[in-house]
């Protein structure tokens, strides 16, 4: 058997080390394919950078992990003055599309927290072609399972931009309070990038989930802003995925599309009755 038939059963069977650097288009270089037994925890300390900026860690995503690798030239959204030059690929996780922003070098970092069972990663190119795509099973049986998630991204890199949860019993979840008392919360607040920015909860009670997205502000080299004349587009656009029970049987999603014109805009996005 040639080396480059046995490599497949090696990644398969977790053996290998990762190989993505071998793809032409968009290397990932972790998590890596095959199966894994709850190694996913907070590596904020090993994170250099997730672009554009140096990650602020909140002390409540304890069940995170990053979505590393670099960019070819071709895939790049290289900027001229302030705007990208072209739209940058899309990154793909579980189904759930959102910018895929990188450094000059085409470095990218994506924060994520990924639940048990089957999980995908796919990058598409700008012209929506596949680069690359890989799969993994998480097989930790103790990993709790989310029956609430969302999922929050948008497409300027520059702004800041945050979700924000009232529950049933008046909670209100978003940066500056992090957890529920019940237990869950935000398990990814990405405050450096185009998100995600994800919401779980594992013992949903019953009632009403209200989900509002805010434009907070912009973040430059100087660090959080105000200032609208450093928007890369007119209109920053949204996108709010809602999963219940997520990689079971009974999984069902919906998404929609939030335009935010202004800093400071508050939108209700959704209720959800649970």
């Amino acid at each position: 058997m040639s080396i480059h038939k046995f490599f497949p059963l090696l990644l398969a069977l977790g053996l290998a080390s990762p190989v993505f650097a071998l793809s032409p288009e968009a290397p990932v270089e972790s998590p890596y394919r095959g199966w894994n037994y709850g190694g996913f925890v907070d590596q904020s300390e090993r994170a250099a950078v997730a672009y554009p900026y140096n990650l602020i860690d909140r002390g409540a995503q304890g069940g995170r992990t990053f979505i590393r690798g670099q960019l070819n030239a071709r895939l790049r959204a290289e900027k001229t003055g302030k705007a990208p030059a072209r739209k940058p690929p899309t990154l793909v996780v579980n189904g759930n599309p959102m910018p895929l922003y990188s450094d000059g070098d085409g470095n990218f970092a994506r924060p994520y927290a990924f639940g048990p069972g089957s999980n995908s990663i796919e990058i598409l190119s700008p012209d929506g072609k596949s680069a690359q795509r890989l799969q993994f099973y998480e097989a930790n049986p103790t990993r709790p399972r989310a029956q609430i998630r969302a999922i929050l991204s948008w497409d300027d890199d520059q702004a800041e931009v945050d979700l924000h949860v009232i529950t049933p019993d008046g909670q209100h979840i978003t940066y500056f309070n992090p957890w529920l008392t019940s237990g869950g919360g935000m398990d990814v607040d990405s405050v450096d990038g185009a998100g995600p920015e994800i919401f779980s909860v594992v013992g949903a009670m019953r009632g009403a989930y209200q989900f509002y997205v805010n434009y907070w502000g912009n973040f430059g080299d100087s660090g959080y802003h105000f200032d609208e004349n450093t928007r890369q587009k007119p209109i920053i656009t949204c996108r709010l995925t809602l999963i219940l029970h997520e990689n079971t049987p009974d999984e069902r999603r919906e998404s929609f599309v939030v335009p935010l014109r202004k800093i400071g805009e508050l939108t209700h996005v959704r209720a959800l009755i649970f």
